[in-house]
């Protein structure tokens, strides 16, 4: 808000104007109400008019920001399917985007051409109205800019639009001339409505949100009145425009929702227009693309931005969930919002979670919302009670956190009738129902897709219909919200709590009798009172306990054992909405998982989640986030005591990044000491979250192991995770393709004072000699180095002897592993002799390498110090599972490393060397005289044929991150 008006007051310098701006923004409705006192200008009113028309409806809201950048409504527009509606049946609506449209679609300019009057002397009235989230304050803006750039409504010289909202909470009468005058002051002498002759004809009126206003259109109640300039309350003046009893031969569009249909009379509209959304996977992709490429044109993430607008069409296609709930714009909104946030996300921009985007979606659509302003209630919209969001927390909410607890996704009419407003007694409450169930509830929960998805099968089989959340993650997330706002409470607690109020609210009258009447009775009688003291103590108590009991439900529903082996919850939520495209993602529970519940609930504490909730009417106390945030660490340091596996420990990493807590992040981190994602596919954002994770950690933090093999890891992505890097021991980035490039990161890391990487691992990733040569780089200034394996990284001879040619450079390093490497006898050799001649290496890999016979037998003395010089120290070479015509002791470890990676190396390869492994225990066998020696032979000749047909059987495990 304080950047706008900064950016209003520039524009004003330019334009050499002197005012002073005051402005309130609705976000629910989209509109900028502003007043302005601004000196005399040379220009023509009208032409200031469209000028601060597009300055104010230009302006997006702060919810825009989740893409990266500022947009234009221009560039961001899509029309939506707009449909003429008669008098008898403009209830209805589209249910499902495969309903055909009867009567062809609109567009609100087409429905004031002037070959569409029917009478010359009084202008059109059109009624356009639509559900929650169809896009009425979108179709308005779009239509405001294009007639202030001579697009469209060209026929009209003056537009002037209100806010009903902003019209409402008028208390002082005032005429129309100077309710224009206030709202637009440059407008206050225009003679377009001044009444006289049929000016006004080229005025077109927009009253935006008419359900905000309490009207009443009967004579009794509301007097006649022509005169622009006489002084009414803003109601009745509306009320007279729309009798055409006032300025006539003006236009009006007015927007409603559809419970507010009936506040017009019907003799006052000539035409009733619903918006209906977008009915159609065509003007869905249209948005998308819209949305994802316009900030992504001319860069490399244009193929990535286009790749997936072709996914979520062909899921769109499918006729699936989403596609039923894209047939609103907002969830188009939050799709692309989605979408950005699990592909877009980078170090640069600022911090986003999938919480806060879920926040954010509501407070565009229900921002200001309140209960019970409709005809026949004068609530001020202040009141906290009375906030929509808060209703749909305790209906809505109530129905999501019942079927989160139960694990069902799908509800029949009668547990709706239940859940949403089965209490209702007065009238008041039964208006609100009513009117809460035609705007709102559709915007909640739509007819199932597909039957017998998401319920028991024994449910599926009836006829029913059934309804699901329209996005699933929105059921996670109202039930984390009725969890968190305590609305899950006991009769009991609720009990407690009223009754503390109430002492509370006494408590100083209670006092204040008792030292009077002290004076006469004895002191022994009040001692009872001194118990009502205990009351507000033991409600605390209860609530804490309530609290903890908050925290464990969020640990339980993180660590369970039937989710173990799913999908990490940013995958599963990307699967939803992109499609699952090949074999299904593996899960062993029936049940539906529900693992974004206690992310959402964790999100909610965070702070700039709080604000937005309080704005929609929800608070949440910092004392029950303190509370909540102390009993959920000493959960979550008992749970990871155990062993958790890769997916599990992702999903724990985004909750503590939904969290946004630094204090809990590194009293969390304190407790681990590997983080093992092997597997896991990292995307941006993960690595960002694992990164702003430790970052909350001290300096003087340090993992033992961070397992990353087999992560789809990139540069880019290497480069986001250096902050991680830098806190970790045990460095494992086996399987993941990185190339010669990503040796200058890691050639940085190493240099990096920061770092203390003793283990590198690098097995089967294409690094070549051009690779290695970088890395080597490193190794004069680095002291932690210990074990470096680059086995299977393609580094051939001549990367060999680079390496043989700078170890002396490193005095630190003890073991090297370049096992797979096309490595011949002469530079295996140097190798050794360099190996040998350093002052801590212990062992060489260099097994599954093209070895003669004789070089082989060469390594093994060569491993052996010379008895005249060297260091005297002996070089554990292993080269094959037999030294000469003995087994050597490390042929178990050799298999292993074979058997857990052979599934991703060249088969044909791998066969080879085993058979040459074959060929050595034979000959070695038959060279023995001693029967055990033999019968060793036979053991380890068993091994190595099992292995072979495995592999030949394609019945290996697939790599697991670990080799030596």
């Amino acid at each position: 808000m304080n950047s706008l008006h900064r950016q209003l007051s520039q524009l004003g310098g330019a334009w050499r104007w002197k005012r002073r701006v005051m402005f309130s923004l609705y976000p629910a409705s989209g509109f900028l109400c502003r007043t302005f006192c601004s000196s005399t200008s040379q220009l023509d009113p009208i032409e200031i008019h469209k000028r601060k028309l597009t300055l104010w409806f230009s302006h997006l809201p702060q919810e825009e920001k989740q893409f990266g950048g500022y947009f234009s409504p221009e560039t961001m527009h899509v029309d939506p399917l707009i449909l003429e509606r008669q008098p008898e049946d403009r209830t209805g609506f589209l249910s499902h985007p495969s309903q055909t449209p009867s009567s062809p679609s609109f567009t609100v300019e087409e429905l004031f051409e002037p070959t569409r009057i029917c009478c010359p002397d009084r202008g059109p009235t059109v009624l356009l109205y639509g559900a929650v989230g169809t896009g009425k304050s979108t179709v308005l803006r779009k239509l405001v800019l294009d007639w202030c750039t001579g697009k469209t409504l060209t026929h009209f010289k003056l537009l002037i639009p209100f806010s009903c909202e902003d019209l409402s909470q008028l208390t002082k009468a005032t005429s129309l001339r100077d309710l224009v005058r206030r709202k637009y002051l440059h407008l206050g002498k225009t003679p377009l409505l001044s009444g006289e002759a049929d000016q006004a004809k080229d005025v077109l009126f927009v009253f935006n949100g008419m359900e905000k206003m309490k009207l009443d259109f009967r004579i009794g109640s509301t007097e006649l009145c022509s005169d622009p300039n006489e002084a009414l309350p803003a109601g009745v003046v509306v009320v007279n425009l729309l009798r055409k009893y006032l300025l006539p031969e003006a236009s009006i569009l007015v927007t409603t929702r559809l419970s507010a249909l009936d506040r017009i009379p019907e003799r006052y509209v000539n035409h009733y227009a619903q918006i209906c959304g977008f009915s159609d996977p065509d003007r869905q992709r249209a948005y998308f693309t819209s949305r994802l490429l316009q900030q992504t044109r001319e860069s490399p993430q244009n193929h990535e931005a286009e790749a997936l607008i072709q996914l979520l069409y062909l899921n769109l296609q499918r006729e699936s969930q989403l596609a039923t709930a894209c047939f609103l714009p907002s969830y188009c909104w939050l799709t692309c919002a989605t979408l950005h946030f699990l592909h877009f996300t980078d170090a640069n921009a600022p911090i986003r979670t999938l919480t806060g985007i879920y926040t954010s979606f509501l407070r565009l659509n229900f921002g200001g919302e309140v209960m019970g302003m409709g005809a026949g209630t004068g609530m001020p919209i202040q009141e906290h009670h009375n906030s929509l969001m808060l209703y749909v927390v305790r209906t809505v909410g109530k129905l999501a956190f019942d079927g989160v607890t139960n694990k069902r996704t799908s509800f029949s009419e009668q547990e709706l009738e239940q859940w949403v407003g089965g209490k209702t007694k007065t009238d008041e409450e039964l208006r609100q129902l009513a009117m809460f169930r035609t705007d709102v509830l559709d915007f909640f929960l739509i007819p199932c897709a597909e039957s017998g998805k998401g319920f028991p099968r024994e449910v599926s089989e009836n006829d029913e219909r059934r309804y699901v959340f329209a996005v699933p993650a929105m059921q996670e997330y109202l039930a984390a919200l009725y969890v968190v706002l305590g609305e899950n409470k006991s009769a009991l607690e609720k009990l407690t709590r009223q009754v503390t109020v109430a002492i509370g609210q006494a408590g100083e009258d209670v006092n204040a009798l008792i030292s009077i009447l002290s004076k006469f009775i004895p002191l022994r009688i009040f001692a009872l009172f001194n118990l009502l003291k205990l009351f507000p103590k033991l409600f605390e108590q209860i609530s804490s306990r309530n609290k903890g009991k908050i925290a464990r439900t969020m640990a339980a529903e993180m660590f369970r054992t039937e989710d173990s082996f799913n999908e990490d919850v940013l995958d599963q939520v990307e699967q939803h909405l992109l499609g699952v495209h090949g074999p299904q993602p593996q899960q062993l529970s029936e049940s539906q998982p529900f693992e974004l519940y206690p992310i959402f609930m964790g999100g909610l504490l965070h702070y700039g989640n709080r604000v937005l909730l309080q704005q929609l009417g929800c608070s949440i106390k910092s004392t029950t986030v303190s509370q909540i945030t102390q009993a959920l660490r000493k959960y979550l340091v008992r749970e990871l005591s155990k062993p958790q596996p890769p997916e599990e420990l992702m999903d724990l990493l985004v909750l503590l990044y939904e969290f946004q807590n630094p204090r809990l992040n590194a009293e969390v981190l304190h407790s681990i000491r590997s983080i093992r994602l092997s597997n896991v596919r990292l995307t941006p954002l993960k690595c960002f979250v694992l990164s702003s994770v430790l970052s909350c950690a001290p300096s003087s933090y340090h993992l033992q192991e961070l397992d990353l093999s087999s992560c789809h890891l990139t540069n880019h992505i290497l480069e986001m995770l250096l902050p991680a890097f830098r806190h970790t021991s045990d460095l494992n980035l086996q399987f993941n393709s990185l190339g010669p490039e990503s040796c200058i990161i890691l050639r940085d890391l190493l240099l990096d004072p920061k770092s203390s990487i003793r283990s590198l691992q690098l097995c089967d990733n294409p690094l070549l000699e051009s690779g290695a040569c970088i890395l080597l780089e490193a190794l004069p200034k680095n002291q932690s180095l210990r074990h470096l394996s680059l086995m299977h990284t393609g580094i051939g001879d001549q990367g060999a002897l680079q390496l043989a040619e700078r170890l002396h450079q490193h005095t630190g390093l003890q073991e090297l592993n370049v096992a797979y490497n096309n490595i011949g006898d002469n530079a295996a050799l140097a190798l050794v002799d360099a190996c040998r001649e350093h002052p801590s290496i212990h062992t060489v890999h260099l097994y599954l390498n093209p070895l003669s016979d004789v070089g082989k037998q060469s390594l093994y003395v060569r491993g052996v110090p010379r008895e005249h010089g060297g260091s005297g120290r002996r070089v554990k070479v292993l080269a094959s599972v037999t030294e000469g015509s003995d087994v050597s002791e490390d042929w178990h470890p050799i298999l292993s490393v074979i058997r857990e990676n052979a599934s991703s190396w060249e088969r044909e390869r791998v066969r080879q060397q085993l058979q040459v492994f074959l060929r050595d225990l034979e000959w070695g066998r038959q060279q023995q005289q001693s029967l055990w020696k033999r019968l060793h032979f036979r053991r380890v000749e068993k091994g190595v044929r099992q292995t072979l047909r495995m592999l030949e059987r394609d019945t290996l495990p697939r790599p697991t991150g670990y080799s030596k």
